[in-house]
């Protein structure tokens, strides 16, 4: 878990150059450098082996201008373990730590609020069996990107797409891009899911506490003629989607699958599923 990162002499001294440099750091990187102001005053996991190797990946991979291929699994996928049957990002401390919380929240911003693990955009491959999968509050696409690299069809939209709109969630990213792959707007998502028959619904985290987004995308789906479901979130009463959403799968959807491998942040309950519409 705290194996060091391979890195050339020559990518050492850039990442030299650029800690001794604020001003830069902060226009090429703000998110990092968030960050890396806030993060030595927070309590890390106690293992300081896994602390300096997770402190070099973060600095490496958000600062690589997207060279790195899939660079949100590279920087979390070390602090993976088992707990209590689930795969969780913990450090290995099972309270994980007030720095790797606050990472989540830098790690959420630049990339997704769910982490994209191979095993389950897999898993969605799989259970998609060929669909187009549309994805709608796609954020920054970085869900899109992985499952196209996957080789599934897949669409993405956002009410704010981050690289042409101002979108609270997804800030100016710096070096990294501010969308992962296309993310159209919502208008356009209304002409494409006319007819949702040949679909796959994706929403990943839409949100919560009473907002009806979720409820509302999957009435839109239903009346398109739309049957199948991707949900990755966490259960009713958490911090994703809202209740009618839930009261309308349990009223006309049935659960086909559950991702065992999903991984999660240790002081999250989110999974993925897939649900398909009673005929």
């Amino acid at each position: 878990m705290g194996t060091q990162l391979e890195l050339s002499q020559a990518r050492r001294q850039e990442l030299v150059e650029l800690l001794d440099d604020p001003g830069r750091m902060e226009a090429e990187s703000p998110l990092l450098a968030r960050y890396l102001e806030i993060a030595p005053h927070l309590a890390g996991t106690g293992n300081d082996e896994v602390d300096a190797a997770f402190e070099l990946r973060i600095l490496h991979f958000m600062s690589s201008r997207g060279a790195e291929e899939d660079p949100y699994w590279s920087i979390v996928a070390p602090l993976v373990s088992s707990t209590d049957g689930r795969r969780v990002l913990n450090g290995g401390s099972p309270t994980g730590s007030a720095r790797l919380a606050f990472a989540q929240t830098i790690l959420q911003e630049a990339f997704a609020f769910a982490v994209p693990s191979p095993e389950t955009v897999s898993w969605i491959a799989t259970v998609a069996d060929g669909a187009r999968v549309v994805e709608v509050g796609a954020g920054r696409g970085y869900w899109a990107n992985r499952l196209h690299a996957r080789g599934v069809e897949v669409v993405a939209f956002d009410a704010d797409p981050p690289d042409v709109a101002v979108n609270p969630s997804f800030s100016a990213s710096g070096a990294q891009p501010r969308t992962w792959h296309p993310v159209e707007g919502m208008e356009r998502f209304r002409h494409l899911i006319a007819d949702g028959s040949d679909s796959v619904l994706f929403l990943c985290w839409p949100p919560g506490w009473g907002n009806s987004m979720a409820s509302d995308m999957l009435r839109d789906f239903e009346q398109s003629g739309g049957s199948k479901l991707l949900f990755v979130g966490e259960p009713q009463g958490g911090k994703t989607a809202n209740d009618q959403f839930f009261s309308a799968l349990s009223e006309s959807w049935d659960l086909k699958s559950t991702d065992d491998e999903f991984v999660s942040w240790w002081n999250l309950a989110d999974g993925a599923q897939f649900w398909v519409r009673r005929a």
